[in-house]
C-alpha cells in the first residue's frame, strides 16, 4: 500500500510517498480502506515545528470502509464504513483505527463528509459549549473559512445565536463565509472587528488574542481551541469581567466520553437535518499531500482540505 512520512521536520517539501505492507489490526483495532482523509493546520505546524522520532507517520482523520477486526473487537464488522482519529499512518491507503476512536457513518452520508464534519464540528461544537452559550448571544468566530472555523459558524446560528461575525484573514474570503450564515464579516487588520459580542471562538491564537479579547462585551468569554498560543494581558479581561476559557478536545475524549458521544449524534442530527454543512475546499490524491499542506499552511482554504488514497 502507499502511505506518507517524514524524515525530516519542515514545510510540505518533507512529506515522502512510499511503499509498505497493509498492516493487520491489533486487539482493539479496526482495518480501513481509507476513502478520505483530512487534513488538518495541527499536524501541519507538528511536521514543521518538530517533537516526534524520525522517521514519522503522518496520523489524522480518516474514515472509510472495515476490512478486517482485529481480536476480541465487538460493537464492529467488516463491511461497515467509520471515521475516527489515527494515530499511526493515517495518510495511507489503508489505516489501523482503535475502537475507541471510531464511529459509523449514517447511511446517506459520505466518507468525505464524515472526514470533515465529525472532528472538525467535534472541536467547534465543544468549543462553543464551553462558553456555556446561551440563546440569543452573539458570537464571533476567528479562522471561521477553516475546518473547524466554517462548522463554528453554522453551529452558532443553528443553536440559535442572534448575531454571527466571521473573522478572516482576507475579504476574498468573505463571500464564503455569508454562504456559512455569518451577518457581518471582518478581517484581522481592521481597526475595530464591529459591535461587542458574546463570545468569540478562537481558533488562531497569538497575536489575534488580544483583538479577540478587545471585542468582547462586558461579562464576555473567549474560548481559546488554538495551537498558535500567545498571551492574553489580565488587565484586559478584568476591566470588562471578561473571562478566558481553553478548550482541548483530547481532554473530553479521555474523561468524557459520553459527552463527546452526545455530541457526535447532535452533529450527525444537524447534518441530516440540513442545518450543518461541511464545505470541502479541495480534494486531493494521496501523492499531492504536500499541495495540501501548502494549501493550509497559506490559510488558502474555504472549508476542509481532504486526500483521497483510491
Amino acid at each position: 500500500m502507499r502511505r506518507v512520512r517524514y524524515y525530516e521536520y519542515g514545510g510540505p517539501e518533507v512529506l515522502r510517498v512510499e511503499e509498505t505492507d497493509v498492516p493487520s489490526p491489533g486487539p482493539g483495532q479496526l482495518l480501513l480502506r481509507t476513502e478520505a482523509i483530512g487534513v488538518t493546520l495541527p499536524v501541519v505546524r507538528k511536521i514543521r515545528e518538530g517533537g516526534l522520532p524520525l522517521p514519522a507517520s503522518v496520523g489524522g482523520e480518516v474514515a472509510g470502509q472495515i476490512v478486517a477486526v482485529g481480536p476480541d473487537v465487538t460493537g464492529f464488522a467488516v463491511g461497515e464504513r467509520v471515521t475516527g482519529l489515527c494515530f499511526g499512518d493515517g495518510y495511507a491507503e489503508y489505516a489501523l483505527l482503535d475502537t475507541a476512536m471510531a464511529s459509523p457513518i449514517p447511511p446517506g452520508a459520505s466518507a468525505v463528509d464524515a472526514v470533515a464534519l465529525v472532528r472538525c464540528g467535534l472541536v467547534a461544537l465543544g468549543a462553543y459549549a464551553a462558553a456555556r452559550p446561551a440563546e440569543g448571544e452573539s458570537v464571533l468566530v476567528t479562522a471561521a473559512a477553516g475546518g473547524s472555523g466554517h462548522l463554528a459558524v453554522q453551529l452558532a446560528r443553528a443553536r440559535g445565536a442572534s448575531r454571527v461575525v466571521a473573522a478572516v484573514g482576507s475579504t476574498a474570503k468573505a463571500g464564503f463565509v455569508r454562504s456559512l450564515g455569518a451577518d457581518e464579516v471582518v478581517t484581522y487588520g481592521d481597526e475595530s472587528w464591529g459591535a461587542p459580542v458574546d463570545i468569540v471562538l478562537d481558533a488562531v491564537g497569538g497575536e489575534l488574542l488580544s483583538p479577540a479579547v478587545a471585542a468582547l462585551a462586558p461579562g464576555g468569554r473567549l474560548v481559546a481551541y488554538s495551537s498558535g498560543g500567545g498571551t492574553i494581558e489580565a488587565y484586559d479581561l478584568l476591566v470588562g469581567a471578561k473571562a478566558a476559557i481553553g478548550f482541548q478536545m483530547a481532554l473530553i475524549a479521555r474523561e468524557r466520553p459520553q459527552l463527546m458521544e452526545q455530541w457526535r449524534q447532535e452533529l450527525w442530527a444537524l447534518f441530516e437535518a440540513g442545518k450543518v454543512r461541511p464545505r470541502v475546499h479541495a480534494e486531493l490524491p494521496l501523492e499531492h499531500a504536500a499541495k495540501a499542506h501548502e494549501i493550509i499552511e497559506a490559510r488558502a482554504n474555504e472549508g476542509k482540505v481532504v486526500l483521497r488514497p483510491m
